[in-house]
C-alpha cells in the first residue's frame, strides 16, 4: 500500500490537471488559495510542473488496471459522450471537496476534459 507522500501527489496532480480545465468565465480578481513556500517531496507548484501522458499511456495503465480515467466535465457532457472506461467527476465537485473524492489513491488518476 502507498504511504502518504504518494496519495498526496496524486491529489494535487489532479487538482492542477483540474484546474487547467476549468471553463469558468475569468474574474477581475480571481480568488486564490495561497500557494504554500515549502512543498512536501517537492510536489508541483505550477502547471508547467504537473506531469503530461500520451494518450497510449493514459489507455495501457486504463486497460492494466492500474489508472483510474476521471472526465472532469459536466454530468451532461459525459452522457453526450466519453472515454470508454472511464468516470465522471465534474470539476466543481473536485474543488470543493478534493480530498473527499472516492477514488482509489492506490491507482493512477488520470483527469481529462475534453
Amino acid at each position: 500500500m502507498l504511504g502518504k507522500k504518494p496519495v498526496l501527489f496524486a491529489i494535487i496532480i489532479l487538482i492542477f490537471l483540474v484546474s487547467a480545465c476549468s471553463t469558468r468565465p475569468t474574474q477581475s480578481t480571481p480568488t486564490l488559495a495561497p500557494i504554500p513556500t515549502q512543498t512536501p517531496a517537492r510536489l508541483p507548484l505550477l502547471e508547467a510542473e504537473v506531469s503530461r501522458v500520451t494518450v497510449q499511456e493514459a489507455k495501457a495503465a486504463l486497460d492494466s488496471g492500474t489508472a483510474v480515467l476521471v472526465d472532469v466535465r459536466s454530468a451532461e457532457a459525459f452522457e453526450v459522450s466519453h472515454i470508454a472506461g472511464a468516470i465522471n467527476i465534474p470539476l466543481g465537485e473536485i474543488e470543493t471537496n478534493p480530498t473527499g473524492l472516492e477514488l482509489d489513491k492506490d491507482r493512477w488518476i488520470i483527469t481529462y476534459c475534453t
